[in-house]
């Protein structure tokens, strides 16, 4: 189970990481950003963070945690290039 203060902490970045496209779209007509934009990039940021948070607590061995981690992370990082502009 994560505690209070780590579940705090992963949706405080991921509110802030969603700031920036929220902030670019006041000043900028590149940027356009639906409501669902924001929702699938939260999910998307919240279920790597919570992978991550579990494989850290649960995996003993301190190469295989970033290891997996880094995988998680790039997994996230493509999904996240193929719903933005469809590279496959």
């Amino acid at each position: 189970m994560i505690s209070k203060k780590t579940l705090f902490l992963i949706l405080s970045l991921i509110a802030l990481l969603l700031l920036i496209p929220a902030i670019a779209m006041q000043y900028t007509n590149q940027v356009y950003w639906t409501i669902l934009d924001f929702l699938a990039m939260a999910i998307l940021l919240l279920s790597t963070a919570v992978a991550c948070e579990f494989i850290w607590r649960k995996i003993p061995n301190r190469q295989h945690k970033l290891m997996i981690c880094i995988i998680f992370l790039a997994v996230m990082l493509l999904i996240w290039v193929e719903l933005a502009v469809g590279i496959f």
